[in-house]
């Protein structure tokens, strides 16, 4: 997928990278570091940095603040969403809240998804 790089927003993703906020947090250290499966935090697709993403399972994870649930920010999403559907990827969408209160929940549902990808080895 070499139209997804993006040298430009390299400096921001590990930007992000570093700063990410505590549901980012909590969701790559308690769950997604060690899947059995790859998976990138602040990935770098073409004009966009996916929150996580697993090249594996063509699965992007989005972990929503409250400004995606505005009318700019869903707007934005939409067309985000269009975007990384082009390239044969799949969204999924957590806010905040969710994350926090049901944590086991979401990490249930992302396994659901990673599906068969979860048994082939790294």
């Amino acid at each position: 997928m070499n139209k997804t790089n993006n040298p430009r927003l390299t400096p921001y993703a590990q930007k992000l990278r570093r700063e990410m906020t505590k549901e980012e947090r909590r969701l790559w250290y308690e769950f997604l570091k060690d899947s059995p499966v790859t998976v990138n935090r602040q990935k770098v697709l073409g004009r966009y940095i996916a929150d996580f993403y697993c090249a594996a399972a063509k699965l992007i994870i989005e972990v929503d603040g409250t400004q995606h649930f505005e009318d700019a920010g869903l707007a934005a999403d939409q067309v985000r969403d269009a975007y990384f559907s082009e390239l044969g990827l799949q969204v999924l969408r957590y806010p905040n809240n969710e994350v926090n209160e049901n944590f086991e929940g979401v990490c249930e549902d992302i396994l659901l998804h990673l599906g068969d990808h979860l048994i082939r080895p790294r």
